[in-house]
């Protein structure tokens, strides 16, 4: 894949890193950067020099060895936002980290893992195929730090890798830019020592919202997010507080203006249909559609479901037609969203 490297102010999505207190000299990811989200383009941006529209972005960490409450905690969480259409922020790391980016991709959402390596070094490495699955589905991997082949060029950064404190300490200076890049933290799970309790620092010092799930008192994987409660996070018990604190008020924008699901044709209906309820890849809608699993929700048009097959030709047709309707707009790599 191709490395893209820049300084964080030269990058729409990433600019947001050049207001941390210790910024990064330059940043390196491979994927894409998430595009701007137009419900937000006429909200004014949280910095001054950002563009208005930034896709709203929520990091979502914990323990690496989770407990099966935090992996459910985890996933629901990461999954409802990215039905939302909130970006999902993690560190790739084994337990929470990569439940949230599991949870964000299989609700046809974008994530993005910030590594404490090099970037060509994905850490741990059997999450390799994660990672390929976050680039290849719109998301990216993002560290300060450049190829291995880079690293082995400067001896102080090298030696800096080769000690296991630097290793260490690679992964602590991270989790300001995971929090850096994020609207708001949500700290899944976490015992006392968990890293991602200086994730929540470091989200403090940047003055971001910072929730914690709560926990049973008397378990060790808990007492970093009760801490954590006792110490300013906001207690997190139902998603819809994290939308409103992002500015998506689905109950009121449903008021406000209802998206049309009805289409000119029976295949842009059931287009329409599939990407409400959250299918974005083109191959898995047609998938959907010819087996006639269709939304809850009744067709306008049709009555009842259809049994009609749609052939590639016939679905590219309505993709196209869609688009040009202003209907639904490319998220790239044969994705799909709506347009609101």
């Amino acid at each position: 894949m191709i490395i893209n490297s820049c300084v964080p102010e030269d990058e729409e999505y990433l600019a947001r890193l050049s207001a941390i207190a210790v910024k990064p000299k330059m940043l390196y990811y491979y994927g894409k950067m998430p595009e701007r989200d137009e419900r937000f383009l006429t909200v004014a941006p949280r910095y001054c020099f950002e563009f208005p529209g930034r896709a709203k972005t929520v990091a979502v960490v914990g323990a690496r060895k989770n407990t099966e409450y935090g992996k459910e905690q985890a996933y629901k969480i990461a999954y409802e936002l990215a039905k939302h259409g909130v970006v999902i922020v993690s560190g790739l790391a084994f337990g929470i980290d990569s439940v949230a980016h599991r949870a964000a991709l299989d609700a046809g959402g974008v994530t993005l893992a910030v590594l404490g390596t090099p970037i060509d070094q994905i850490y741990p490495a059997s999450h390799t195929g994660l990672a390929d699955e976050i680039v290849q589905k719109g998301g990216a991997i993002i560290s300060e730090y450049p190829g291995w082949s880079e690293v082995k060029k400067d001896e102080k950064l090298l030696q800096f890798f080769q000690s296991r404190s630097g290793r260490k300490a690679s992964f602590l200076t991270r989790n300001r830019l995971i929090s850096g890049l994020a609207d708001v933290v949500v700290i899944v799970e976490a015992d006392l020592r968990s890293g991602s309790l200086n994730t929540a620092h470091h989200a403090f010092e940047q003055s971001n919202l910072v929730y914690a799930v709560p926990g049973d008192v008397g378990r060790a994987s808990s007492r970093g997010c009760n801490r954590l409660l006792g110490r300013g996070a906001v207690a997190l018990t139902d998603i819809e507080d994290i939308l409103l604190d992002l500015g998506i008020d689905e109950k009121k924008r449903a008021k406000e203006k209802k998206v049309e699901l009805s289409g000119d044709t029976e295949i842009e209906t059931l287009i329409l249909m599939e990407l409400k309820d959250g299918v974005r890849d083109g191959e898995e809608i047609l998938a959907s559609i010819n087996r006639g699993v269709l939304s809850d929700n009744a067709c306008p048009t049709m009555g009842q479901a259809s049994t009609m097959t749609v052939n590639v030709s016939e679905f590219a047709i309505a993709i196209f037609e869609l688009q040009m309707k202003n209907r639904i707009k490319s998220m790239g790599s044969n994705r799909w969203m709506l347009v609101t």
